[in-house]
């Protein structure tokens, strides 16, 4: 459940999550060079949490939320999201792997994650991860002051549809900034001009999850992670951002993004 809590932000709470969406940004691009074949998820898990705590001075989010084990998600391949990284999971070549960052900063969250390929991938796997990610961007482009939750939905599956991939529909983007999550649940299917109408100041994540085969997905018996029903490929990408007058901001944009088909 939810909480209630106020969905426009002040100036100065931006300011806090412009910071942490930066450091949240930040720890993907140091694993960067850590995310090969040979190294465990848990090793992952280890580097990402030592530098958030010890550098950034900042908190992992996800570690002891609801009881969520390690400080970030290692998803990889059939795993559609909140994969608990382990010693016992090793990436291999032609993986496909998404890792989930939270980090916490004063108080203010920034949430963000990405997809890589491990070593050669297949054709398919190249062709999830892009077009996982130009459906995050596709939601993106749509978000401004006056827009619809349902326009961020209708975007995305102009996207993937096409493809013929699939947008799983257990899970979804969130508002967030004081706390991990709180309304408005941001939807990656839709119809355009429905739903709640979007404000300038309203901070929320866009992080759509495509699946090869089947949207339909499963929780293992740890609780926590999700896998496609046929075990085919899943990808997924996130953001965290505020809405402006004319389009958004992004708070955890990455050196490599070229975000400025985005009116801020």
């Amino acid at each position: 459940m939810m909480k209630k809590t106020s969905l426009i932000q002040s100036p100065g709470a931006l300011d806090k999550m412009r910071v942490a969406g930066k450091l949240a940004s930040d720890v993907l691009v140091m694993l960067d060079e850590h995310v090969k074949v040979g190294v465990t998820t848990e090793t992952l898990n280890q580097i990402a949490h030592d530098y958030i705590v010890n550098v950034q001075q900042a908190i992992p989010a996800p570690l002891n939320y609801n009881g969520f084990p390690k400080s970030i998600c290692t998803s990889v391949n059939h795993v559609v999201c909140h994969g608990i990284p382990t010693d016992s999971k090793i990436l291999k070549d032609g993986d496909i792997i998404n890792i989930d960052v939270t980090v916490i900063k004063d108080g203010y969250y920034g949430d963000t994650s990405k997809m890589w390929i491990v070593g050669n991938g297949s054709i398919m796997a190249q062709r999830i991860c892009d077009v996982a990610q130009k459906a995050l961007y596709a939601g993106m482009s749509v978000v401004k002051d006056g827009a619809y939750l349902g326009d961020i939905g209708a975007a995305i599956q102009e996207v993937v549809e096409p493809e013929r991939f699939s947008i799983v529909r257990e899970f979804c983007g969130h508002g967030i900034s004081n706390e991990f999550h709180h309304e408005p649940q941001i939807l990656h299917y839709g119809k355009k001009g429905t739903g709640m109408q979007l404000k300038t100041g309203m901070t929320f994540t866009i992080e759509p999850m495509i699946n090869q085969g089947v949207w339909q997905t499963k929780v293992l018996a740890d609780e926590w992670t999700a896998v496609t029903k046929d075990r085919k490929l899943s990808a997924q990408w996130e953001h965290t951002m505020v809405v402006t007058d004319n389009g958004c901001e992004v708070f955890t944009t990455r050196p490599e993004e070229d975000l400025s088909f985005l009116n801020s």
